[in-house]
């Protein structure tokens, strides 16, 4: 039935202070809103990270601020879904990007005054806020769109927030391209911190998921009055009915661990400043394509979804077994010690047998996308609930970070790159495998919307084909 004002029931209107703004409440347009605003946030840390040391000459002090900034985002991101459902999604993304800004101006300040202390500071602000800011994220990401869109949709959005770090890459490409210095300059920065400041900004513009209505007419489910107990209470009874999410808690444990070694193990040593840069655009932009191939494959109609999943399961173990392989060949050519003893060895893009290892970081970049990305479809295969799938993205970011958090003291304590590159490759074959049983087992080719609905207080009739009243704000 059509509104009073004759608008149709799709467009909704929220207001921020004394302006009034459109909000349009479809799937499509909230994902790639998030997106954007990811890729002016995180993709934009993810950029200045991908220099190796964050643009810094020494990686020691940036290792124990990401660190920092870890720990407290593996704890904070544990109970962000809980925030994410209490709170509401377009405050927790907006409280969630303040820490990126300041991160940012953290580096620019070290870099003239070894401020220690700030630097430190910004990583533990930015725990904070990116477990919230991730959290909201992935649950627009995995819980909005149709269980048939979720592969592209998930890719839609890492091809989007990798766009943000390949263009965060040109910024210390374009301004360092003629520098023989291993440091970025002061420009750099700065334009980094207006860029996060304006993704910090699009916070406040998403969408009440009340509002919003996929194609076929249902609705996101999502508990319509949350407290905080039973918000903390359903957070640990996720746990007790999704028990077999435990399995694919080592998958989360290695998603980010990597990233480690990929940025102070092979970028920061071996390369000079503006092949780092490239290195990272490179990086960045080979993972566009991944989430965009393996996206396809995940919502591929002609397969069910439980042959998908094991399919795709088998592809990246596959990949697993080559592409970390070609990385063991490559990490004995160089030692700790012999890169830093011998920093003219640093290769530049012009130098001989630069082809070899770029080839190498652009399949690290294939593989990330192509972990996250499955990572991320897993959870929202197993349940269409936003309540449950802001818990279950809270424990992927927060077990993640919590890898994350450790993997930095390695390179702290000088643990050689040999060492890493084989605990890195290591730990994904082992999570594969730990989470194949699950794989196999409790991925369905459809999820059961009464399960779905034992986590809200919806109905089913409220829930699918329900054309939403206006009195419900």
């Amino acid at each position: 039935m059509p509104r009073p004002d004759g608008k149709p029931w799709m467009y909704k209107s929220f207001k921020l202070g004394p302006v009034k703004l459109p909000c349009i409440a479809s799937v499509g347009f909230q994902v790639t809103f998030v997106s954007f605003a990811s890729f002016l946030c995180p993709g934009m840390f993810n950029a200045i990270n991908g220099l190796g040391g964050a643009g810094l000459v020494n990686a020691h002090d940036i290792n124990n601020a990401n660190t920092t900034l870890y720990c407290i985002f593996s704890v904070v991101g544990f109970f962000a879904g809980s925030i994410v459902n209490k709170v509401g999604l377009r405050l927790t993304l907006l409280l969630g990007g303040l820490g990126y800004p300041v991160f940012v101006a953290s580096l620019l300040v070290y870099n003239h005054t070894q401020n220690t202390g700030f630097l430190i500071f910004a990583g533990a602000m930015l725990g904070v806020s990116a477990a919230l800011f991730w959290t909201a994220q992935g649950t627009v990401m995995i819980s909005y769109p149709a269980e048939e869109e979720k592969g592209r949709t998930i890719s839609l959005f890492w091809m989007i927030f990798n766009i943000g770090a390949v263009i965060g890459g040109l910024i210390p490409l374009l301004q360092n391209l003629h520098s023989s210095k291993n440091s970025v300059n002061d420009g750099t920065y700065i334009g980094f911190i207006a860029m996060t400041t304006l993704g910090l900004i699009l916070g406040a513009f998403l969408c009440n998921p009340l509002f919003v209505k996929r194609k076929d007419g249902s609705r996101i489910i999502m508990m319509k009055n949350p407290t905080w107990k039973s918000e903390i209470t359903g957070l640990f009874h996720t746990l007790r009915t999704d028990w077999y999410l435990v399995f694919l808690f080592p998958m989360f444990f290695a998603s980010n661990w990597f990233y480690t070694y990929h940025f102070q193990g092979v970028n920061l040593p071996v390369f000079n400043i503006r092949t780092r840069a490239l290195n990272s655009v490179l990086y960045f932009g080979s993972q566009i394509v991944g989430a965009w191939v393996f996206g396809l494959m995940l919502d591929r109609k002609t397969w069910r979804r439980s042959t998908r999943a094991r399919g795709v399961a088998v592809i990246l173990f596959l990949l697993t077994m080559g592409i970390w392989s070609g990385g063991y060949e490559f990490q004995k050519t160089y030692t700790r010690e012999q890169m830093e003893a011998h920093p003219e060895l640093k290769l530049d893009w012009t130098s001989h047998g630069y082809i070899g290892p770029m080839f190498l970081y652009i399949a690290y970049g294939i593989y990330d996308s192509a972990w996250q990305t499955y990572c991320y479809w897993l959870m929202g295969a197993m349940t269409n609930n936003g309540r449950k799938l802001a818990n279950f993205t809270g424990f992927y970011k927060g077990i993640q970070s919590a890898g994350a958090a450790i993997a930095p003291q390695l390179d702290v304590k000088r643990v050689s790159y040999m060492a890493q590159m084989l605990t890195c490759w290591g730990m994904v074959t082992f999570s594969l495998l730990f989470a194949s049983p699950i794989i196999w087992t409790k991925i369905k080719d459809h999820s059961d919307i009464d399960e779905d609905l034992k986590f809200s207080d919806e109905t089913k009739e409220e829930v699918v084909g329900e054309t939403l009243q206006s009195g419900n704000n």
